[in-house]
């Protein structure tokens, strides 16, 4: 059961963004943190400019590598193992950057690893906020009754506001199946998070943020349940 818990919404102040696209030719590497960001900042710059013919475009995961290939984009900077910005780091393009300038398009309030790493590197790095995380005004009820039918056995979340949403929007009552049914995260922050929030049961970290690694971490606990 796919259940809405993240709504991706315009920036409040399209300003920023807008005079970062106008001069995309003052930047080197134009970095996409994620499918949305993609989306969001290339239909924005197709309906003002053409990329500059020397800017190099990166991303972190398969998704926003795909989503700039139906742009057009090719010779993409990304990582083909892990799809963290970790990963992405480790990439030759990325170790020697000094003096680069380098523009991250990402949303609202997220991770600053990358560019303070970019930045330990001598790159001068702009954020380019192109999309705000909202929560959706979503029913909840389907989702609650299945949980009272006893009929959702594990969950899977990918990211950490989308897993405060969740808790958010269940309310009480969910709230108490919630922490009591496993889980699958991307990321320790995510495990954490749980942990927080009071999971009974130990999160279950995919190896990476891909749906593929996703499915294999229920198979192996599906097949781990069967085996009790």
């Amino acid at each position: 059961m796919r259940f809405p818990v993240l709504e991706i919404l315009d920036p409040s102040d399209l300003g920023p963004l807008l005079r970062i696209v106008d001069r995309l030719e003052e930047y080197d590497i134009a970095v996409f943190i994620s499918p949305n960001a993609v989306n969001k900042a290339m239909n924005l710059i197709h309906s003002r400019r053409s990329l500059p013919a020397h800017l190099r475009l990166a991303c972190v995961g398969r998704g926003s590598a795909r989503e700039l290939a139906r742009f057009g984009c090719k010779d993409l900077i990304a990582p083909t193992g892990r799809f963290d910005s970790e990963a992405l780091l480790e990439l030759p393009p990325l170790a020697e950057v000094g003096g680069r300038r380098i523009v991250i398009f990402r949303g609202d309030g997220g991770r600053e690893m990358l560019g303070e790493t970019l930045r330990q590197r001598g790159a001068q790095v702009e954020y380019a906020e192109c999309y705000r995380r909202g929560k959706p005004l979503a029913d909840t009820t389907p989702l609650l009754r299945r949980w009272a039918r006893g009929e959702i056995h594990i969950v899977s979340v990918t990211s950490v506001q989308a897993l405060r949403n969740l808790y958010d929007l269940v309310g009480r009552l969910g709230q108490q199946w919630l922490v009591k049914t496993p889980i699958v995260v991307v990321s320790e922050r995510m495990a954490a998070a749980c942990h927080e929030l009071g999971f009974k049961t130990e999160p279950m970290i995919a190896r990476q943020a891909s749906d593929e690694a996703i499915v294999d971490t229920i198979k192996a606990w599906r097949a781990a349940q069967k085996s009790l």
